[in-house]
């Protein structure tokens, strides 16, 4: 049993859903994002997403974009990412995914992506805007046993569609909770569990629902249909408005905290 199926597993027994946490590596530069992403998994984070920064995040939102940006500018790039990977793996046993878009990894070489991600000890890679039909090329040589591709599921994919994707898929499901990107406002929680059952029709994986989760009582209410949640530009959102403050990584731990108390139980004391 690999890190994510542990977790998943660990979860269930303790009637507990996922909390996933994205930040872009390297935001506001790659020693305090180091120390912010310690923070949260000290903090009690189920699943780290890692974000590899990129110059042109076309699913993300502002705050996700300007995030990208910032770690850009900081000189972060993928082999940092690794490295940070490696250290953050002598520290935690969380699963670890690389969240990406394709570019960064094509310029990086698919299998020198692969090999030194398991050489790190991350867990998996989601690839925003790789689908199904143009994955052969990256991950042909990968053990999903070891190395999971985590997929997504937009919220107007056929039930069929979902399927296809599914099948080519480990780790767990992204189910998008709406349309539009990363950060923007609004959760229908009703249409949101429509999907998740629909999707789960298709698949045993594990469902986590994400876009457009920020406060204790969305998590709360997703944890009540799905295996977890997704949250990115709110803690992105945290980063950038205490920039500047030392206790950044502890303010983002205690927001970690507060997250993941509600996916505790249905009735989590808000």
């Amino acid at each position: 049993m690999n890190r994510i199926e542990h977790t998943f597993a660990e979860l269930k027994h303790r009637e507990e859903k996922a909390l996933v946490g994205f930040v872009t590596a390297g935001d506001p530069d790659p020693e305090r994002s180091f120390q912010i992403v310690r923070s949260m998994c000290r903090a009690g984070l189920d699943i780290l997403e890692l974000g590899i920064p990129f110059s042109d995040p076309t699913a993300d939102g502002p705050v996700i974009q300007r995030s990208s940006a910032r770690a850009l500018k900081s000189k972060t790039r993928l082999s940092l990412i690794m490295e940070m990977t490696a250290r953050l793996r002598k520290e935690t046993g969380i699963p670890i995914i690389l969240f990406s878009y394709y570019n960064p990894i094509l310029a990086y070489g698919a299998d020198r992506f692969y090999e030194e991600a398991v050489a790190s000890g991350a867990d998996g890679a989601l690839v925003v805007d790789l689908p199904p039909e143009e994955s052969a090329e990256l991950i042909a040589g990968w053990d999903f046993a070891r190395f999971a591709l985590i997929r997504l599921i937009a919220p107007t994919t056929p039930q069929q569609r979902m399927k296809t994707i599914a099948d080519d898929a480990a780790g767990f499901l992204y189910l998008v909770s709406k349309t539009g990107v990363t950060g923007s406002a609004g959760l229908d929680t009703s249409l949101v569990g429509g999907q998740v059952d629909r999707l789960r029709e298709v698949t045993a994986l594990p469902i986590c629902v994400g876009f457009g989760v920020s406060t204790p009582e969305d998590v709360a209410a997703l944890s009540r249909i799905s295996d977890g949640v997704v949250i990115g530009s709110a803690f992105e959102r945290l980063i950038e408005e205490n920039i500047d403050s030392p206790d950044l990584p502890e303010m983002v731990g205690d927001q970690t905290r507060i997250y993941k108390k509600a996916t505790k139980s249905a009735d989590a004391d808000l």
